[in-house]
């Protein structure tokens, strides 16, 4: 499904990341996988082989394994916080195999998908049919990750509020923008300091297309008030 090894390696090494021929085979058959089941579920609406190396797979991976590698310690618990099709959690597990990772979506067609797509690639994945707001305030999963992430899901003050719950103090939320991120990132400003959480990176980049990217790295310096999340209604009615 993917472009062949080659050029995909040459794609990734380009970035400064390394792709052995076992990780494309994974990678290849995630490629597969979301296009057979997309026409069911609706994943995706990128699905050439050449948008989904690079606004999916090189977009998940970019990130975390080059620009902001220290976000993503070894061993590290990782809640990709409204996954979809699986990114980036997905892979960088394929990428990151020393990581444990949990995947959460509100969609269950999705996590029955997601669930499916662990088996096949033997990700080892925890898939969660769920909302962030209510899972946030559970002892099961409030501050037990080193990591949260979230792509493409919401703007980042609510984004704010739904995966700095989840993070551990001294872990971090890592979240993918587009070109609008530092913009967002300033309107955020308030809901990063009352959710317990500092501003560490915002930086802006390129992927290899020329489209624009904004990777946001908050670091959660204290304890997420107990109020927080609130529910949607909160949130929307009066954002922080």
């Amino acid at each position: 499904m993917l472009t062949g090894y080659d050029a995909f390696r040459e794609l990734f090494t380009g970035g400064g990341i390394e792709v052995t021929r076992e990780q494309y085979d994974r990678l290849d058959r995630y490629a597969e996988l979301l296009t057979d089941r997309n026409s069911q579920i609706n994943l995706t609406a990128i699905t050439d082989p050449e948008g989904i190396a690079v606004k999916h797979f090189f977009d998940s991976a970019y990130p975390f394994l080059v620009l902001a590698a220290d976000a993503l310690p070894l061993g590290a618990r990782l809640i990709d916080v409204g996954t979809g099709a699986g990114f980036p959690g997905c892979v960088l597990k394929i990428l990151r195999g020393d990581i444990s990772l949990t995947l959460l979506d509100s969609l269950n067609k999705r996590i029955v998908f997601l669930g499916e797509l662990s088996a096949e690639l033997g990700l080892g994945a925890e898939c969660i049919h769920g909302r962030a707001e209510e899972l946030g305030r559970t002892a099961e999963y409030r501050e037990q990750y080193d990591v949260s992430t979230a792509r493409a899901v919401a703007n980042l003050t609510a984004l704010c509020e739904y995966c700095l719950p989840f993070v551990r103090t001294g872990g971090a939320f890592v979240a993918l923008k587009g070109s609008d991120g530092a913009a967002e990132l300033k309107a955020a400003a308030g809901a990063v300091k009352t959710l317990g959480g500092e501003t560490e990176l915002c930086r802006e980049y390129k992927l290899p297309n020329g489209d624009g990217r904004c990777l946001i790295v908050i670091r959660k310096v204290r304890p997420t008030p107990g109020k927080y999340p609130r529910n949607k209604g909160q949130m929307t009615k009066k954002p922080l």
